[in-house]
């Protein structure tokens, strides 16, 4: 395997959720490195105005509108994050079903092209066996993210339960990941593959800066591919 018709054996892609109004600063980071992201979307949720309390601070959680999504995530990757965001695992096959397929569907019109990729809502173990069959047999998507890290590069089998490599706010480990990757060379493809939510960086004044310097690190190398999951995974 080669990354899109490259001869590169190494990737880095990033998988950001929710469609929060922060992602419009982010997407214009990731472009001012020349990086690429996916974009997780529920598109039942678009429009809403929600506060989040974490770290014992309060962050705006406002959801980008509709008719911002196509011009605001050009040149990335929309995918799915299901329609309203449940725990997917005790849900009915038929409403798993709908969460997914309905979300993919209205994205699709959303951004005249054709979604496939997805990543499961919520933290902790938000999927299984058989949430991941249910999407692999009854909907159009491709792949799915969960939010299980694995600290390696290791392309995976299973892409409807497919583990990132790091979350984006554990700095020491993202920069040691990063500092690896850049100075190894494969014999066979790798891919570093980091999830989060833009909203998160709101939480910690200095860590924008910490994770700009992670970018620079990882960004415009010439045996790196730097794509999309979809560009990356299919």
């Amino acid at each position: 395997m080669q990354f899109k018709d490259s001869n590169k054996l190494k990737a880095i892609t990033f998988s950001y959720d929710d469609a929060v109004t922060q992602d419009i600063e982010f997407v214009e980071l990731l472009n001012k490195y020349n990086l690429k992201g996916t974009f997780n979307i529920n598109s039942e949720l678009l429009g809403r105005n929600d506060m989040l309390i974490r770290e014992n601070k309060r962050v705006a959680h406002y959801k980008l509108h509709k008719s911002d999504v196509k011009g605001i995530y050009d040149g990335h990757e929309v995918a799915v994050h299901t329609l309203t965001h449940p725990h997917l695992p005790p849900l009915e096959d038929a409403e798993v079903i709908r969460q997914v397929e309905q979300d993919r569907l209205n994205l699709s019109d959303i951004v005249g092209y054709e979604v496939i990729g997805m990543a499961y809502p919520g933290g902790g173990v938000n999927n299984d066996d058989r949430v991941a069959e249910i999407i692999k047999n009854n909907t159009g998507v491709k792949y799915s993210r969960t939010t299980t890290c694995t600290d390696n590069f290791d392309l995976q089998d299973n892409l409807y339960r497919f583990n990132p490599t790091a979350y984006h706010l554990h700095f020491d480990k993202l920069m040691e990941l990063g500092e690896k990757f850049v100075n190894m060379t494969p014999d066979k493809p790798q891919v570093f593959y980091v999830w989060g939510h833009s909203y998160e960086f709101d939480f910690y004044s200095d860590y924008r800066v910490k994770f700009e310097e992670f970018l620079k690190l990882i960004s415009n190398k010439d045996d790196i591919f730097y794509g999309t999951n979809k560009e990356v995974l299919l």
